[in-house]
């Protein structure tokens, strides 16, 4: 009886090992290393679970949720579902992990993409295991209309965008921005992102599956690999897990460990013994051409002509009948051979130089490439290609011609140097004149500028905002193609070392076209943009002294439905606002106290920051201010500004310059309304102009030169007096001249 019931329980133990050690899951075959538990001589880290509970089963990896599709044992690979990720916010980041860190598992970089949908969609993808995280792959996905959806399946940036993985990770942190008014509230798709297989895209009607149930799931393909040391390490050492005959080792290229692949001429398993088995070559024609006899042989095959006949090569032509044929006679051969090595010899020397030549055009075109990708060429292009406003206005140079268009980057084409690097003059083979700014050095806070830029530049157009005509990505460091300005920046035309003369006119009508720049900006724009670095060096003047707004490098983009954002500081000294010094939140309000500083520039001709004139570390703005303050305004106003302006302009140009540099961001007006103030100011002059004729003829600067002695004078009262009389003349002659 006892000899029974142990023949039983053994019997029961052997059924329950036959059940939990399956060779399959529905239809997928589970062989070495991988196996339903680690008593199946799984290997570890391959565990894989079959739940039964569904129909058909499914597989999954070990215990966890991630649903195994599709092993290949010959090329290392396993097919899973992988979610997506899904918001209805304007922006929205979410950490994600597929598999355990540790594991045998890392995203395939070569068969998979990374994948965006939505309307004005810029999506991001970083890697959280690198310090500090990076964006390693992006794409922006656009709309024509709400009903966008891709053509014809494709995922070119119409509703879709996608772009590569460049690093092999198990980890990663997805970034979803709304880049422009239509944001995913207001129409029917939702921002989505995800990583998937790359001829998954190719099927018909994947766009309209992707619902904002947390449930869809797409495939996406994984490799795997056997932990731990090299091949020639691991070759040698008793747990060697390439056990096929007819296998062979390979490092696997994305981290430590190894793989095995079955030799040529083989198929199968090769973590097996005997798991690589020879492929009869002779039955796949298709792929392994003979248009002859064909002989299967281990590992290879044999293909020769029937008798009769003969082909140099029967694999890939087919055998020709040799009824006939002369044979060529020993002394003829020799004759043959030797004009051949004759031949050689001499064009053995022209051969190696065209070789370096063309492996020296290979690298050139493998780093412009290497750039390309780096640089976020892909992003630009399709943001480029998906509006056809934008494709109108910018392009993608290419290397050759902005070399071209600059001698080679010859120095004396140099124009100018930034803090964000140097500008060159450029004629392009259409004969416009350009700038080209090339950055300093390569920093991933430049690159971030610079497509920072492109993005801002592109979508704004108008008459007092520097034109941006298209980016080069083919180099290290990125370059910027502006119209060129002629006349330089403002700083140089109030500080520079030739003294300009920059009539008082022109100072309000360049004080008026900056301030409509930033008023399209702040309020006009598909987009609101904070410029973030307003000063004179920023404002370029062309032939006509007309102002243009310029370097948006350090620009940030804002919803339209937000009043500020909380960023990094960031601008000159002297020019930034002391609220968003201390808070860290900028706003509107920040560019219209770095404005304020211009007008009052523009009164004073002074600096903002002087060790020689504010020794004790103030600076132009808080000096200004206690002059108001004081009402010693004249101290400070510079002596062409005098002679030319009437005293109500100047005091209503102070009032407004006092206004935009309020310590309180809340007490400052809009760009708007210092636009329409300005508006006024210019008006007047003009309709006074019309009134009085000649009398707007401005002084020239040698006829005063005493006069400007006059009012320079410390003491006394001369200057004040002078003030008043030249105020009171204006004034009078004004009401004099205007009609009753």
């Amino acid at each position: 009886m006892i000899v029974l019931v142990v023949l039983l329980l053994q019997l029961l133990n052997i059924r329950l090992l036959l059940a939990i050690c399956l060779t399959n899951c529905s239809t997928i075959n589970i062989e070495y290393p991988f196996g339903t538990d680690i008593n199946c001589d799984a290997l570890q880290g391959f565990e894989l679970t079959c739940n039964q509970s569904y129909q058909p089963p499914k597989l999954f990896l070990a215990n966890s949720s991630v649903e195994v599709l599709n092993i290949s044992y010959l090329n290392s690979t396993a097919l899973v579902r992988s979610k997506v990720v899904s918001t209805n916010q304007s922006n929205y980041s979410e950490s994600w992990s597929l598999f355990p860190p540790n594991g045998p598992y890392t995203m395939s970089t070569t068969k998979n993409k990374f994948v965006a949908t939505g309307c004005g969609t810029l999506a991001q993808l970083s890697s959280p295991d690198q310090q500090p995280q990076q964006v390693i792959s992006a794409c922006v996905s656009v709309c024509v209309s709400e009903a966008s959806t891709p053509i014809n399946g494709s995922c070119t940036g119409i509703g879709c965008c996608k772009s590569s993985i460049p690093i092999s990770n198990n980890s990663f942190e997805f970034q979803l921005t709304s880049v422009n008014q239509m944001t995913p509230s207001a129409t029917k798709f939702s921002n989505k992102a995800f990583i998937v297989e790359e001829t998954w895209l190719n099927g018909e009607g994947w766009y309209t599956n992707l619902t904002d149930d947390q449930s869809v799931a797409v495939p996406v393909l994984l490799d795997w690999k056997i932990n731990g040391s090299s091949c020639s390490i691991a070759q040698g050492m008793s747990n060697y897990q390439c056990q096929s005959e007819n296998s062979y080792c390979v490092n696997y290229t994305s981290g430590t460990g190894y793989q095995c692949k079955c030799s040529n001429g083989y198929d199968g398993n090769p973590y097996k013994k005997n798991g690589c088995q020879d492929i009869n070559e002779c039955n796949q024609k298709d792929i392994y051409p003979c248009y002859g006899v064909c002989d299967n042989t281990q590992g290879s095959y044999n293909c020769f002509c029937e008798h009769g006949n003969n082909s140099s090569d029967p694999k890939k032509e087919e055998c020709v009948s040799s009824d006939g044929q002369d044979f060529i006679p020993l002394s003829g051969v020799l004759i043959i051979v030797g004009v051949g090595i004759f031949v050689c010899l001499l064009s053995l020397p022209i051969a190696v130089i065209m070789l370096l030549y063309k492996l020296k055009a290979r690298r050139l075109r493998k780093l412009k490439e290497k750039f390309f990708k780096e640089n976020r060429g892909f992003l630009l292009e399709q943001l480029i290609s998906s509006n056809k406003d934008i494709a109108e206005r910018m392009k993608i140079f290419n290397l050759e011609e902005l070399e071209k268009a600059t001698n080679n980057f010859d120095q004396t084409r140099i124009v100018g140097h930034g803090g964000h690097g140097t500008v060159y003059k450029g004629i392009l083979s259409d004969q416009r004149v350009v700038a080209i700014k090339k950055s300093k050095i390569r920093l991933q806070k430049e690159i971030e500028e610079f497509i920072n830029e492109v993005i801002i530049l592109s979508q704004i157009n108008h008459r007092n905002v520097v034109k941006l005509y298209g980016c080069c990505l083919e180099t290290e460091v990125p370059l910027l193609v502006y119209e060129f300005i002629s006349n330089g920046d403002l700083s140089k035309h109030l500080h520079g070392e030739r003294h300009r003369s920059l009539p008082w006119q022109d100072r309000m009508r360049i004080a008026l076209e900056t301030a409509r720049a930033l008023a399209y900006l702040h309020t006009a724009a598909s987009i609101s943009v904070f410029h973030r670095d307003i000063k004179t060096p920023n404002i370029l003047l062309d032939e006509s002294l007309t102002a243009k707004l310029s370097d948006f490098g350090a620009s940030r983009s804002v919803p339209i439905n937000q009043t500020g954002i909380t960023t990094v500081i960031q601008g000159t000294y002297g020019y930034v606002d002391p609220e968003y010094y201390y808070t860290g939140r900028l706003t509107e309000k920040s560019d219209v106290y770095s404005f304020g500083v211009i007008l009052v520039e523009l009164l004073t001709r002074e600096m903002p920051t002087s060790q020689t004139r504010f020794p004790e570390g103030g600076n132009l703005a808080t000096n200004f201010m206690m002059l108001m303050r004081e009402k010693r305004l004249l101290e400070i106003l510079d002596h062409q500004v005098v002679v030319e302006g009437r005293k109500s302009e100047i005091k209503a140009f102070a009032a407004l310059a006092e206004a935009c540099l309020s310590i309180q961001g809340e007490e400052r007006p809009t760009m708007k309304q210092v636009e329409m103030k300005l508006e006024n100011l210019t008006g007047l002059r003009k309709r006074s102009k019309k009134r009085s004729g000649h009398l707007s003829t401005p002084p020239r600067w040698d006829e005063n030169e005493e006069l400007l002695r006059l009012i320079s004078m410390e003491g006394g009262g001369s200057s004040s007096e002078y003030m008043t009389r030249q105020f009171s003349l204006e004034e009078e002659y004004l009401v004099e001249s205007t009609p009753r």
